[in-house]
């Protein structure tokens, strides 16, 4: 409980904490002590505390940065970003790859990944402290267990065992994370007055995808990471999408299909393979300059997503919406479209209590909800629970 209040709050005094967490001022210091002679946390510097008009000046805690490190993994349609990031949640040292994913065997995928995570590693600050979790956000469904990557657009490969394989080269836990579930994850963290007991995050990007967070606690499914907006049925045996099927919400809404609508007139069109950010922008310019094709290509995204929100509010009440990605910049285009199909469902009902937010930067949010995921691990299931319940450090220190 300390250790959470104390990484929410950032640098809270022992009299916050203790407000935080209803504990008493004497079991906060005692606690608070033990965790600063551990290492885990220190009194933090150049803190100016308000005035008070009695008693001692107030002193803040903060997180140890060296007590441990992380690696948190962002694996993309054609892109792999890492970073070392310290138990405060500084960035130690990142890097950036374009990789040809579609094309590359599945070893070569993760052999990609340990051979970027031991870069960082190795070169890293010295007084980094050990790596005790990596966590990877991979653009696909991922096992409930989250261990490997089920299935991705991004591959043409199943079932590849990532955590298997980095925890044999690094020896420390690793966890395999839908991408849009670290979406939700990070926005949580960004502002918990708004995204907090319910909330949806949808990404908008060349593929569709959601994180659902219902009751506090971020859904997964029995198998798998949950919540496949994107393949949903729109409308049957209708646009065909990536993943081979026909009719889903992402075949209209997904960066390629607005594209193909636009562009090429024809639904049955295999997908594109990749577009640049630059292409979207491009054709939302044009629809709002003039009435064409462009602007009937979003009108038709807006309306499946719009029917497919609607078909999941019939099943429980609306909850804020972030849209995510570089199509969340033309999401005026959708909007109206996506209100309007709303209405026209069960969904609808409620529809008055529906409120949009947008974020066109997805890597940032992916990367911050997979190193909260590996800090909040080292918190609850290393520190919290007591010296003698830790490993020695690997060799990955």
């Amino acid at each position: 409980m300390v250790i959470s209040a104390v990484r929410r709050a950032s640098q809270p005094s022992r009299t916050e904490i203790a407000a935080t967490t209803g504990l008493s001022h004497s079991t906060i210091s005692t606690i608070s002590s033990d965790l600063i002679a551990e290492g885990i946390l220190a009194e933090a510097k150049g803190f100016e505390p308000a005035a008070m008009k009695r008693g001692r000046p107030q002193v803040a805690l903060a997180l140890e940065p060296r007590a441990a490190s992380i690696v948190a993994v962002v694996l993309s349609l054609n892109s792999l970003s890492a970073a070392v990031i310290d138990y405060a949640g500084n960035t130690m040292a990142e890097d950036t790859r374009r990789l040809v994913t579609q094309r590359m065997p599945a070893e070569a995928l993760v052999s990609e990944c340990i051979a970027m995570i031991r870069r960082l590693i190795d070169g890293a600050d010295t007084s980094a402290g050990p790596v005790l979790r990596i966590a990877i956000a991979v653009q696909g469904i991922t096992d409930s267990g989250s261990r490997k990557l089920l299935w991705s657009p991004i591959t043409r490969h199943d079932d590849i065992p990532f955590a298997d394989r980095l925890e044999q080269e690094f020896g420390v836990p690793v966890t395999v994370e839908n991408d849009c579930n670290m979406i939700a994850e990070a926005l949580r963290w960004r502002d918990p007055l708004r995204y907090r007991d319910d909330f949806i995050a949808i990404l908008l990007s060349h593929g569709i995808g959601m994180g659902l967070v219902i009751k506090g606690e971020l859904f997964t499914g029995t198998q798998s990471s949950g919540a496949e907006f994107g393949h949903m049925i729109h409308r049957p045996d209708g646009a065909l999408c990536r993943c081979g099927r026909r009719g889903c919400i992402e075949a209209y809404a997904g960066n390629y299909a607005i594209w193909r609508n636009a562009r090429l007139g024809d639904e049955n069109a295999e997908p594109l393979a990749d577009l640049s950010d630059d292409d979207i922008t491009a054709l939302a310019d044009a629809a709002r300059d003039h009435d064409g094709p462009e602007r009937e290509a979003f009108r038709k995204a807006g309306e499946a997503i719009g029917f497919g929100l609607g078909s999941m509010f019939a099943l429980f009440d609306p909850a804020p919406l972030a849209f995510v990605g570089v199509g969340a910049t033309a999401f005026d285009l959708m909007e109206p479209h996506v209100l309007s199909a709303i209405a026209k469902t069960a969904g609808g009902l409620h529809s008055k209590a529906i409120s949009f937010d947008t974020e066109p930067n997805e890597v940032p949010l992916k990367r911050e909800g997979a190193m909260m995921r590996a800090l909040l691990h080292v918190d609850q299931e290393i520190f919290a629970a007591g010296p003698a319940s830790r490993q020695p450090a690997t060799d990955v220190a």
